[in-house]
């Protein structure tokens, strides 16, 4: 029986993982003049990378690197202020699976980029603690974010569940050994998702799945 679900944030609670790459391609067109495909970056994100390979490949220096991810950065936290990022129903969901289930969000964003996300969202609320990339050692596809949250929660890896959308996330579950469920997101349907337990279409699918575990 299932008690702990510990949620991935971005595409599958909010809607942000599409802002975050027009920022990536916005800051390598401007400073470096290199265009970021998608299906490159799909690549990129799947294993965990960063699309500022692109540029270290031909040779840009970190300097120059580091100023133009601090601008991506602003570019990115001006878009999650100014356009829609919301999931419906979100709060309505994770009310009622909170009744049954401890939960938290596991996630590879920044705390400042996090904050930023769920100011006066709600989301939040239902949640027993968050975890962003500052808060353990080593980010997704690593296991370490997924069995920081099992050891805050002093849970069995048989007792909690992972909700994920991307590979890197699957990967971080299953390196884990935690089992995953993978909610379906248009943003990352070329991933491989092989690994995975289950899979639902959306999140008001999630309470069900779990009542039969």
């Amino acid at each position: 029986m299932k008690k702990f679900i510990l949620f991935d944030n971005d595409g599958v609670l909010v809607e942000t993982e599409h802002l975050y790459f027009e920022a990536n391609v916005k800051a390598l067109k401007k400073f470096f003049n290199i265009d970021l495909k998608f299906e490159t970056y799909m690549e990129i994100m799947a294993r965990g990378g960063t699309a500022w390979e692109l540029a270290q490949k031909v040779g840009i220096k970190e300097k120059e690197i580091s100023l133009a991810r601090d601008q991506r950065d602003l570019y990115y936290q001006d878009y999650l202020q100014t356009r829609d990022i919301e999931i419906p129903k979100i709060k309505q969901i994770l009310k009622k699976l909170s009744k049954k289930y401890k939960m938290a969000i596991i996630t590879t964003s920044r705390r400042v980029d996090f904050d930023l996300i769920h100011k006066n969202r709600g989301i939040v609320d239902f949640m027993e603690f968050t975890l962003c990339v500052e808060e353990y050692k080593r980010a997704k596809p690593y296991p370490d974010p997924y069995l920081a949250g099992l050891e805050k929660f002093d849970a069995k890896k048989e007792e909690a569940i992972v909700v994920e959308d991307s590979q890197r996330g699957l990967s971080s579950a299953y390196n884990a050994n935690i089992e995953c469920v993978i909610v379906k997101n248009e943003f990352t349907k070329t991933h491989d998702f092989s690994k995975a337990s289950y899979f639902i279409n959306n999140l008001q699918e999630l309470e069900k799945l779990l009542s039969t575990l």
